[in-house]
């Protein structure tokens, strides 16, 4: 084990006995001392950094009572399964408790034999559980998810902010706000919002090493998703939608294929959503299709792969539900399907919110602002994950990620680009800067339509100046220009409160016409194939049809004894476990214990069965233990 010299020997040992952890990860040891210390903090890291272990090893290793303020009970469910089953004390105070559950937890907490106690913020402020509370002592308050307590971050939920009133109601006690993704704006508000005195702030990295990055032109929707399931066969996925009807006739079209993919969005009905929910994350369904509103509290860590079939709407949004792929430390793919109208899609949303009555006029030029800057993502030219990581404020020194579509040379120029661009914005300088993108793209092509004809456009210099391009290539082209500012989409009024989408040109597109600016347009090297997942230096994957199928039959184990205990499989054993006993095939208990995830209460608990299905798979193929 690597021992932190400023963290206690005893805790050490306590994470390695309840939670068969034998290595901190970063700044998981400084988290923990300013818990220990009883000093306020704000902790930054990335999925599956190890947020949680931060405040819970602390809290059981004090003896004492942590307040953890969760937003969903989804989310407090979860977590008191998984604290059970490694023998430590937690109970969660919400709604679906009965009167006769309420009595017995507020008296196990008054009698100190819980450590953890998880509570939704409203509760904690508006009930007498204050009273509870200051009854017993607590001098730890632990919040998850604290971006929801900023305006300007992704998900703002109102009921945040009334834990501003955490530092009156307990002057005496710490407060530790814990998140995956904040931008230095957000950490400041959450600072400010909180009250937090002389915090420590502690940033991970936000690079994702393990999550491989891909862009690609969205030319068939339905196509494109069929490509990524297939690679990822019996492995779980999330694809994210713009729109309910695109989750719905994606899902049915999926459904169609034969395969289970189940639907998710707020406009389904409560006990729908559930069920989808509830068979993600017990492993029957491994497809969802879904709008945003299918996220936190998701809390599957075995997720292979994160489609969007759009592009989001700003990239914290992004960075939060890509990062749900992997969070279990293995490799997994993140593709996100483009095309530059998702940008003019997206402001039309933003700006009918904003014209909402009691809308903060902030947030047009918030929401716009985050929109380009996804949009200027999508079009960019360099690696992923660098521009991913600086975008939150980081470095990002590697020349090649070896991970994302642009190191791995997926995407290239196109040549001639800069002749291709003076095509295009000669083509809506002959058309007066009055149309929109299909009638240029249609004159470049040299189609022969009635609106051509009637326009007279068929005699233009640039008529089919780009007859032998594809109209979806010219198309995206023009999108590239745009998010270059060499090329202006702007709103013409064609009657009262009706305007139309045209393109103009601005000084930078003169210069590009000129040869005085250059421009980068991209495209793919080639259609894809439905190649087998590439393994990467970093890759964890199982190296041989033997372990793979052992790995079946000890998922296979998971999801019986999860169904049975009505628990997540992640709370049995994750992955990472797993494909360990895989790997080992240990033929003794204490051989199983020295594996990641195993601790003594898991090892009483399920070493038994799980070594047996080690043996009995070995015995049968023939194959040696104790790899």
């Amino acid at each position: 084990m690597v021992v932190s010299a400023a963290l206690p020997a005893e805790l050490h040992a306590l994470i390695s006995r309840h939670w068969g952890i034998e290595e901190l990860r970063p700044l998981q040891a400084p988290a923990m001392q300013a818990v220990l210390s009883g000093r306020d903090s704000l902790v930054v890291l990335p999925t599956g950094g190890g947020k949680s272990l931060c405040y819970q090893a602390p809290a059981v290793l004090r003896g004492d009572t942590t307040v953890v303020i969760s937003p969903l009970i989804s989310l407090m469910k979860d977590q008191v399964d998984a604290l059970r089953s490694c023998g430590i004390k937690a109970v969660k105070l919400d709604s679906s408790e009965t009167l006769d559950d309420r009595l017995a937890n507020a008296q196990e907490i008054r009698n100190g034999t819980v450590s953890l106690v998880f509570v939704s913020p409203e509760r904690l402020i508006q009930t007498d559980l204050g009273d509870l509370f200051r009854e017993i002592n607590v001098r730890t308050f632990a919040i998850d998810e604290a971006h929801c307590i900023s305006h300007w971050g992704h998900d703002f939920r109102p009921e945040y902010r009334q834990l501003a009133r955490l530092k009156d109601m307990f002057p005496q006690a710490s407060v530790h706000a814990y998140t995956a993704t904040a931008t230095e704006h957000v950490r400041r508000d959450i600072v400010e919002q909180l009250r937090l005195a002389d915090p420590e702030i502690l940033v991970g990295d936000f690079d994702r090493p393990n999550l491989k990055y891909r862009v690609w032109q969205r030319r068939d929707a339905m196509r494109q998703a069929l490509e990524v399931i297939d690679r990822f066969r019996r492995e779980a996925g999330i694809i994210y939608c713009l729109r309910r009807a695109d989750v719905d006739r994606l899902a049915s079209s999926l459904r169609k294929q034969g395969i289970k993919a189940m639907p998710y969005h707020a406009g389904m009905e409560p006990e729908d959503r559930k069920a989808t929910q509830e068979a993600f994350i017990a492993e029957q369904c491994d497809v969802v299709v879904a709008t945003v509103a299918f996220g936190m509290g998701i809390d599957r860590s075995n997720v292979r792969y994160v489609l969007h079939v759009g592009m989001p709407k700003s990239l914290e949004h992004y960075q939060q539900e890509a990062g749900r792929a992997g969070r279990d430390g293995l490799e997994a793919e993140c593709i996100l399907l483009y095309s530059g109208a998702d940008f003019f899609t997206w402001k039309s949303i933003i700006e009918r919110s904003a014209s909402e009555p009691g809308v903060d006029p902030s947030f047009l030029t918030g929401s716009l602002k985050h929109l380009r800057d996804v949009d200027n993502y999508c079009r960019g030219a360099s690696c992923r994950h660098a521009a991913l990581v600086r975008y939150f404020g980081q470095d990002y020194d590697s020349p090649s990620c070896e991970a994302c579509d642009l190191c791995l040379g997926e995407t290239v120029g196109v040549p001639d680009a800069q002749v291709i661009a003076q095509k295009i914005l000669s083509c809506v300088a002959r058309v007066n800067q009055r149309f929109g993108v299909s009638h240029v793209v249609s004159v470049l092509r040299g189609e022969n339509t009635q609106n051509i004809r009637a326009k007279g456009h068929e005699k233009l210099s640039t008529y089919g100046l780009l007859r032998d391009n594809r109209s979806e290539d010219i198309r995206e082209w023009v999108y590239q220009l745009i998010g270059q500012d060499a090329l202006v989409q702007a709103d013409l009024e064609i009657s009262e409160g009706m305007t139309v989408p045209i393109l103009k040109l601005n000084s930078k597109s003169l210069e590009v016409m000129r040869g005085q600016r250059e421009v980068r347009l991209l495209q793919p090297v080639a259609p894809r194939k439905a190649e087998p997942r590439g393994k990467r230096k970093d890759d964890d994957s199982l190296s041989d049809g033997a372990e793979k199928d052992l790995f079946e039959e000890l998922r296979a184990l998971r999801r019986r004894l999860a169904t049975e205990r009505n628990v997540p499989p992640y709370v049995i054993f994750s992955d990472v476990t797993l494909r360990e006993l895989c790997r080992t095939r240990p033929s003794t208990l204490e051989s199983m214990r020295r594996i990641y995830g195993i601790g003594d209460a898991k090892l009483r608990d399920l070493g038994d069965q799980f070594l047996k299905a080690v043996q009995d798979f070995c015995a049968r193929n023939g194959l040696d233990t104790d790899a």
